[in-house]
Order: structure tokens, then C-alpha cells, then sequence
């Protein structure tokens, strides 16, 4: 094979790059290129397709494709002869992905990573699947047979004819598919509480009784599923909904799912009772989980209080041990491999817990489903399964001495585990998922009032404007010392929910500032005629589709994301432009959450916002004053999950929150201790004096 100067057509590329997925593949004997107009031209040039192959770090059957073909030379030497391999970073690439992964699982009826998928030089998708084994197995054709098959198909004119038409036909339905949504909005759609009742009735009727969760087995965390349910139940009072949601997040807790060592929780389980999980720790899962913890705790009390709130410290000690950037972003996952081996950094024999725990070990292996034959593949996923009252009943002591015990183990185990090979780290820094992350340190803040994790929603903050915006524009990717990837609606709608968080925390007006230069962008460069935002802006790179949804995936989707934001701008500014925009998310995709409502939580949740304006009290009082400090603490403590507390400074006339400027004025003179104004849609009542009153209010 001949070389063209500037393209390296005979040699692996991706030792350039910047992506640790794409750096674990450098030293393979295909010849990956990055995705970009290179690669594509080379493919132009040779007259062949290119082969795009899409996966991530963590991903366990990407490992498993790249030990068994792409590390084989026999195919390497295939996939060069007649393809342009080319590898993607599915988080650095989730535009390029939802393309391809679409074409996917409409041509075979199911999807997954690692995404394989063959393109014209054009771009144009024509064949794909997803995992293929080294020869024929399982019911699946062997790679090379795949490899063949694809190459005579592009070298017969007529089947490639036919094949490029058919990639062509759904590459028109998409385009379609994103503009269908705005019918609602061209017709003055009715933004009600139907949809969303019907969605929690939907729900409930999936939900699993014995062990949690919506649906069967494979059961991945019902984040979004569970904050509506929480904020539906806690807003109709419903105590179905409110049981299905604490139940769930009980059982989540509890199961193998979330490491029982350490905190922090794996991708998905595997079964229904959240025993054995796909062993990957994604920074998104668990900054979307710890909020909802967070949130069931708010409406709960007592014993199921401090539970829900130590589940969700738990997680966010661990992301802040185990996932910060020195600097104070955060990195992206840890594989689900250690040693070649899924899950072997986490699972335990009963002799390995003996070893390490001696007279503790049948204390501890009562309480985590320790056996002697184990509870998957001969081995232990840690779960609790006894409560501190139940094991001390049987081995006779207190609960205090029980939780002390307990605790000492944990604490022998992570440092016997520290001893083995752990998983590998993914530290790119994604824009999306360090929002999600922000605005978990922050409400947590604000649940508990945690100064230290208040200082790590900072400093991530201030990690993402000093290295992810870059000329007034935002970046999606930081890593290897550099901004990449022009951010898409995801990382502008998280983190304007994130901005909002961190104002809503520490009343900094910097922030706000942010948050209204970041919806101007969503306005300016992805927003749609017909209501609601393209996934991509209007000056990103050209693909085949410019995609447009409101269905939540792995994330929640950033249409309804950006809607409950805007909603949130609207009350803290009171600016109706940005209720307008809200209103046309809502209204563009409307018509398809009242179809399938439980397709559309986040969106249902926007809903709810954008019907029932939420109370809001602004606190007049010094900030530097204890009084003031606890009068916030205290109403964060009782407040609803919706509910907006904000600070007006008594000695201050500047804030750029017209609200603000006028509350003093209307509460009279400075005075040491705070005073309380109730508002909403606007409108403000007589200041209060008594915090109990001002507690009241935002209940009623």
C-alpha cells in the first residue's frame, strides 16, 4: 500500500490524539485514523469505504473486539486492504454517534458498543452491527466473514447501488424524524398536566414490586424515572409514586450495583435485583444519581432521611476522591477490565474477607451475602442484605456496636482491595458530565450545607470557564492539555443548569452572568424554527443528519434539560424570552411525551415547572451575618426540590436581579436579623419576620 503525504495511509494514527480509548488502540495493526475529512478523503482517493468503529474506555465487549481482531494481524491486514478504519470516541462524539448507532439499530433491530458500521466516502452509512467475533459464533457472522461480505458488496456496482440508496432512505427519515417535532408549537399547544399523570400511571404499572426498578432485566439507574416520581409524588401527593421511586433508589443502594466499599455506582445491572452490574463507573451515572438520593431524602424523614442523604454522600465523596482533575474538573469513567478480567477489582471470595477481616469476617459476610459458593461465578458482589439491627440481634450486641464494626470492615477491605490491580481511568474531561457533576456538589450543598462540597462545585466550575471556553465559545472536551470538539446542546443545557446551581449556592452574580451568556448561545446557534434545539450548533461540523429530540437516553435529554433551566433563568431574572423559548421545547415536543410519555421524563419534569411556577423566597439580610447563613440552611433543609431561594445583600443596590434590587427597599432598613419576602409569578407579599412562617409559605 502506497502512502499520500499528510494522510500516513499505511500506519496507525492515533497516537496523535488525545482520547484514552483512542490511545489504547495506537498499537494496533489497523491502520485508524480519527474521525475527520481526512479520513474520508483518503477513502475518496482509494475507492473504498471507510469501516467506522465507535466505542469508549470502559466499554467491556470493546476490549473484548480489540484483543480478538483488531490486535490480530490476519484482519488488521484486511480491514487496511479494503477500508479507511476509523475509530471514535462515543463521549467525545456523541453527535457522530447518534447518527450511526440510528442507522444501526433501524437496519438490525438492536444496538450497543463497540458500534460497527461501513460508509461511502460521502458519509453515507450502508451495513452495521455492533459486536462481531473473530469467526462465526453465538449466531453471529465472524468478523473477517463480515469483512468479505462488505467488500464484495462495495465491489459489485449494483449491490453498491442499491445498498448506498437504502443508507440514503434512512438517512431522509431521520432528517425528517428531526424536523417532525414544532408541530405542537406552530399550533398553540396546550401545556398540561395529562401527559405527565399518565406517564407516572405508566410507570407504576412497570414497576417492580420484589426488587425496584421499571421493566426487566438489564436494569439501568431510573435517574430521570425517579426524580419525576419524586417530584410528581411529593407535588399531588401521591404516596404510590413516592414509594415506587424510594424503593427503587432503596434496592439500587443496597445491590451490587453501587460498591458497597467504596461508594459510587456501576453502569447497569445485569439482573432484576441489582446484584451483579456491568462493572464500568461512569462520572455521569452517579452525578445524576446523587441528586435523586438527595431529593428522596428532602421528602423523607427520619431513618429513611439520613439513609437516602448517606447514599448520596457516599457517591459524592467517592467522585471527589477517586474522578477529580488536580485542577478541579472531573474525569470521565473506570473500566469495568482490571487484569483482563471484568469486575475482578471488586468481587470477593469468603476466604480472601476471613484474611483480611478475621474475627469480623462472618459479622460482615452475614451482612454483604458473603457465601462459601458465592453469589456469581463462585465469587461475592458485595450487597447488603441485613440491616445494623438484624446482625446485631443475631450476634448479640447493640447497633452502635454493629455500625462501629461494620465500618472498621470496610474500611480493612478497601485497603486489602488497594492491594489489587485497579481498573483503568478514562481522564478526559467532558464538559455534560462535569455539569451534571457541578450541580450535584451544589445541591448537596445546599441539602446539608456541606462547605466542602460547595468548594468542589467551584473550583469545577471555574475549571470549566478557564478551560473549556475558548474565544465566547465552549469546548466538549479537555484532555491531554487541550480543548476539543466543538460543545454541543448537552454540554450548553448541563451546564446552564449547573451555572444556575452554583448562583442558587453562593449568590454569586458571576455566575448568573454565565448562565445568560449560555442561554444567548442556545438561542443564537442551535435553536430551531419550529421550537426546540438541534443537537449540534449551526456552525458545527456538516454530517448527514442534524439530529433534534426530546427522548431520554443514558443522560437526559438536553432539550428538556435546557427547557427546565430556561424556566429556572426566567424565574431568577424574570426576562419572558427565556419562558418563551422554554415553552417552545415544551410545545415542539409535546405532542410525542403525550404519546409515550415514559420515553420523556425529564421533559414531563419541565412540564411540571412550566405548569405549577414554583414559590420563591428572597432572604434580605448580611450574608456575612450567622443569622442570615442559617436562615438559608434552614430553608434549603424544608424547601421543595423546585423551590428558588434567593439573597438579597441589605447594604447592596447593584444586583443585576431586578428582584433583588427592590427587596431591601421593600423590607425596610438593615438589620441584624433577616427578613423574608414570599414571591411568585413576580409578585411578592408583605416581607415575614419569623423563618417558621417563611418555611410555611414555600409549603403551601
Amino acid at each position: 500500500m502506497t502512502s499520500v503525504a499528510g494522510l500516513g495511509s499505511d500506519r496507525n494514527l492515533l497516537g496523535r490524539e488525545s482520547s484514552p480509548y483512542l490511545l489504547q488502540h495506537r498499537d494496533n495493526p489497523v491502520h485508524w485514523r480519527p474521525w475527520g475529512d481526512a479520513a474520508f478523503a483518503e477513502a475518496e482517493r482509494r475507492g473504498v469505504p471507510v469501516l467506522l468503529s465507535i466505542g469508549y474506555s470502559a466499554c467491556h465487549w470493546c476490549h473484548v473486539m480489540a484483543h480478538e481482531s483488531f490486535e490480530n494481524e490476519g484482519i488488521a491486514r484486511r480491514m487496511n486492504g479494503s477500508f479507511v478504519p476509523v475509530k471514535v470516541d462515543r463521549e467525545e462524539r456523541p453527535d457522530v454517534d447518534e447518527i450511526y448507532m440510528a442507522f444501526v439499530q433501524a437496519t438490525t433491530g438492536a444496538g450497543g458498543w463497540p458500534l460497527t458500521a461501513f460508509l461511502a466516502p460521502d458519509r453515507t452509512p450502508f451495513f452495521g452491527g455492533t459486536y462481531f467475533p473473530p469467526e462465526d459464533r453465538w449466531g453471529r457472522p465472524g468478523f473477517p466473514r463480515v469483512l468479505e461480505g462488505v467488500a464484495a458488496a462495495w465491489g459489485d456496482p449494483a449491490r453498491r447501488i442499491q445498498l448506498l440508496s437504502n443508507g440514503q432512505r434512512l438517512l431522509a427519515r431521520l432528517r425528517q424524524a428531526a424536523e417532525l417535532p414544532g408541530r405542537g408549537a406552530a399550533g398553540g399547544e396546550l401545556i398540561t398536566d395529562e401527559p405527565i399523570g399518565r406517564g407516572v400511571r405508566q410507570l407504576l404499572a412497570a414497576f417492580d414490586p420484589d426488587h425496584g426498578g421499571f421493566g426487566p432485566a438489564p436494569k439501568f439507574p431510573p435517574s430521570a424515572q425517579a426524580t419525576l416520581l419524586l417530584r410528581w409524588g411529593r407535588h399531588r401527593g401521591d404516596a404510590q409514586a413516592l414509594r415506587a421511586a424510594r424503593f427503587t433508589l432503596r434496592k439500587m443502594a443496597d445491590g451490587g450495583m453501587n460498591d458497597q466499599l467504596a461508594g459510587g455506582f456501576h453502569r447497569y445491572s445485569t439482573d432484576r435485583e441489582w446484584l451483579v452490574p456491568h462493572f464500568e463507573k461512569m462520572l455521569y451515572d452517579n452525578a445524576l444519581l446523587a441528586p435523586v438520593y438527595l431529593l428522596a431524602a428532602q421528602g423523607a424523614s427520619g431513618e429513611a432521611r439520613s439513609a437516602f442523604a448517606a447514599d448520596a454522600r457516599r457517591t459524592l465523596e467517592w467522585m471527589a476522591a477517586r474522578m477529580r482533575h488536580p485542577e478541579g474538573g472531573f474525569f470521565a469513567a473506570l473500566d469495568a477490565d482490571s487484569e483482563g478480567e471484568e469486575g475482578r477489582y471488586y468481587v470477593w471470595r469468603l476466604d480472601e474477607i476471613e484474611r483480611a477481616l478475621g474475627e469480623d469476617a462472618a459479622r460482615f459476610a452475614a451482612a454483604y451475602d458473603v457465601t462459601p459458593g458465592g453469589n456469581w461465578e463462585g465469587k461475592t458482589v458485595l450487597r447488603r442484605v441485613l440491616s445494623e439491627g438484624a446482625l446485631g440481634r443475631r450476634f448479640g450486641e447493640s447497633a452502635e456496636e454493629t455500625t462501629a464494626a461494620l465500618r472498621r470492615a470496610r474500611r480493612a477491605l478497601l485497603e486489602a482491595r488497594r492491594e489489587r490491580t485497579p481498573p483503568g481511568l478514562d481522564d478526559k474531561v467532558l464538559l455534560a458530565w462535569n455539569a451534571l457533576a457541578i450541580s450535584a456538589f451544589a445541591r448537596s450543598f445546599r441539602f446539608g450545607g456541606d462547605e466542602a462540597h460547595l468548594a468542589v462545585a467551584q473550583q469545577a466550575g471555574r475549571f470549566v470557564l478557564d478551560r473549556l471556553r475558548v474565544g465566547g465559545r465552549y469546548r466538549a472536551v479537555w484532555g491531554g492539555g487541550r480543548a476539543k470538539v466543538s460543545a454541543m446542546l448537552d454540554d450548553h443545557a448541563f451546564w446552564l443548569a449547573a451555572l444556575l446551581d452554583l448562583h442558587e449556592s453562593d449568590f454569586d452574580e458571576a455566575w448568573l452572568a454565565a448562565a445568560e451568556e449560555v442561554a444567548d448561545l442556545l438561542d443564537a446557534r442551535f435553536a430551531a424554527p419550529s421550537g426546540g434545539y438541534y443537537t449540534t450548533a449551526d456552525d458545527h461540523e456538516s454530517l448527514p443528519v442534524r439530529t433534534r429530540s426530546a427522548h431520554d437516553g443514558a443522560l437526559p435529554s438536553g432539550n428538556a434539560v435546557a427547557a427546565d433551566a430556561l424556566l429556572r433563568l426566567h424565574a431568577l431574572t424574570g426576562a419572558s424570552r427565556r419562558r418563551e423559548a422554554a415553552r417552545g421545547v415544551l410545545a415542539a415536543f409535546w405532542p410525542m411525551a403525550r404519546e409515550s410519555p415514559t420515553g420523556f421524563p425529564t421533559l414531563l419534569a419541565a412540564g411540571m415547572r412550566y405548569v405549577n411556577e414554583p414559590r420563591q423566597i428572597i432572604v434580605v439580610g448580611d450574608p456575612a451575618r450567622e443569622a442570615t447563613r442559617d436562615a438559608l440552611r434552614a430553608l434549603w433543609r424544608r424547601a421543595a426540590g423546585e423551590s428558588l431561594i434567593l439573597l438579597a445583600d441589605a447594604r447592596a443596590q447593584d444586583s443585576r436581579l431586578p428582584a433583588l434590587r427592590s427587596a431591601a427597599e421593600l423590607a425596610g432598613s438593615p438589620r441584624a436579623d433577616p427578613v423574608f419576602l414570599p414571591c411568585r409569578g413576580g409578585v411578592c407579599s408583605l416581607p415575614l419576620d419569623d423563618l417558621e412562617a417563611a418555611c410555611q409559605d414555600l409549603r403551601s
